[in-house]
């Protein structure tokens, strides 16, 4: 079935499957097609999710001692975990091998990079990693870069530095989606400021539902109508629930708030208010946090959500949008730059 006869074909933006692989199994990949009640994310709670495409993160904390090295075994791991499911998983890097992967009945699988210190300041590092399939790179993780402030950082550029401002252009100039998750509200708009292509959010949520630094302020998302961007929408409760966060803030003393699927729709409703039915789209967080709300527990559960958007009055096309369409459209407006990196295989 192709791309645009799915009822909900999920595109989602960010999974941390290959740091689990890491960080629990050694890095092997072995029992991913089978039910694994530890992990959010297995080949079977894909396919009972919809899920059509993903991007794989490959994250490593922003104090490991060599990001450069460990980055490149994190991509090591994507590609492993590919390259050992064939048939239900393809490398995809551009949005004409995502329609190829689906129409062949595979789950097209993409690549992200989260934080830019996993380029070690270098830009034949970043392009390197454009050549083994890293189609996206957020600027900052949970700390600053020297050039870029965090959401969670320091900040003490003020938002990006010239430096900034030249990774940016680079990653333009060969195709690679600059993700704004994780930076400081100032970073987002000196990017926007600069940007010539799309950008992402790969997972974030909304200020104007829960004012957390980790989430979008509404001027930001009012800008992506021009820019042509997409918000993916986030799972993670501190990110999605005031009260979860202020539980978290305070200790966690007492039992969890509880954070549904309501409050996640609550949030993709208001970034289409502000951004726009083009410029939204769904980046759950899976295996990149360890609670998440029960009715979205892991990947088989996005009908959840489609069936509360439904609920609230979602048509088809904009639920197609959502789930893949968004994300789908960004990536062919950047194809032909990425298409021009010599990609390594």
């Amino acid at each position: 079935m192709t791309f645009d006869a799915l009822p909900f074909p999920v595109i989602d933006g960010h999974n941390d499957l290959p740091w689990e692989r890491r960080d629990g199994h050694d890095s092997g990949v072995e029992g991913i097609d089978s039910e694994d009640g530890s992990l959010h994310t297995d080949l079977p709670k894909l396919r009972a999710g919809g899920v059509v495409g993903q991007f794989w993160s490959v994250f490593v904390p922003a104090d490991d001692p060599d990001p450069v090295r460990t980055t490149l075994q994190q991509v090591d791991v994507a590609h492993r975990i590919i390259e050992r499911y064939p048939e239900s998983l393809a490398l995809a890097r551009t949005a004409v091998e995502v329609r190829a992967a689906i129409d062949s009945g595979r789950i097209a699988s993409l690549l992200g990079a989260e934080g830019g210190h996993s380029i070690g300041d270098d830009l034949a590092v970043l392009r390197t990693l454009a050549r083994l399939g890293v189609r996206y790179m957020t600027l900052t993780h949970n700390d600053d870069t020297p050039w870029a402030d965090s959401a969670t950082g320091a900040r003490e550029h003020g938002g990006l530095t010239d430096r900034g401002r030249e990774v940016v252009a680079e990653m333009e100039r060969i195709g690679m989606l600059v993700d704004l998750s994780h930076t400081a509200p100032a970073t987002m708009r000196d990017a926007l400021d600069v940007a010539t292509q799309p950008v992402v959010f790969s997972h974030s949520s909304t200020v104007g539902v829960n004012d957390h630094p980790r989430n979008v302020p509404d001027d930001v998302l009012a800008r992506l109508a021009d820019n042509g961007g997409v918000v993916m929408i986030t799972f993670v409760p501190q990110f999605v629930s005031r009260a979860w966060a202020e539980w978290e803030d305070g200790g966690s003393v007492g039992a969890a708030p509880l954070v549904t699927v309501s409050d996640v729709a609550d949030h993709v409703e208001h970034a289409r208010a502000v951004a726009g039915a083009a410029h939204i789209g769904l980046g759950g967080d899976y295996d990149g946090t360890p609670v998440l709300p029960p009715d979205l527990r892991d990947v088989s559960r996005y009908p959840v959500l489609a069936a509360e958007l439904q609920r609230r009055g979602w048509a088809a096309d904009e639920l197609r949008a959502l789930a893949g369409g968004n994300v789908l459209r960004v990536l062919e407006e950047t194809d032909e730059r990425f298409a021009r990196t010599a990609f390594v295989r």
